[in-house]
């Protein structure tokens, strides 16, 4: 397995741990034209967990791979969202402002991680 499908593997599957242990704060970037935020934290929780599953073993990484690329971009909106509240937040510290709205393009390295671990 490539290291970058490795680290793929493990953010998705940490990221999904952290959706079941913690959903508050992904409830509160859930686009507000969404209805049942916290039932959308724990169903996304569930797909990266599977994203990471199917990347991790050789017979379905293929189709893995486009997965977590697609769930990648799908919840590319929620990031979006939280970039606008907290650049909106007079609480946030300009360092975590800068962070939240940096992060945004770093998205597309892992959707392009996503889609190389197909091949």
């Amino acid at each position: 397995m490539r290291k970058d499908t490795m680290g793929l593997v493990a953010l998705l599957a940490g990221a999904g741990v952290v959706h079941f242990v913690k959903p508050e704060p992904f409830a509160r970037i859930v686009p507000e034209v969404l209805p049942a935020k916290t039932e959308l934290v724990y169903a996304s929780g569930a797909a990266e967990l599977v994203c990471a599953g199917l990347l991790a073993l050789p017979r379905t990484r293929r189709f893995g791979g486009l997965a977590a690329a697609g769930l990648l971009a799908a919840v590319f909106p929620a990031n979006v969202q939280m970039a606008v509240d907290v650049v909106r937040s007079p609480r946030a510290s300009t360092a975590f402002k800068v962070g939240t709205v940096a992060r945004l393009p770093l998205q597309w390295p892992l959707i392009r991680a996503a889609l190389r671990a197909r091949s």
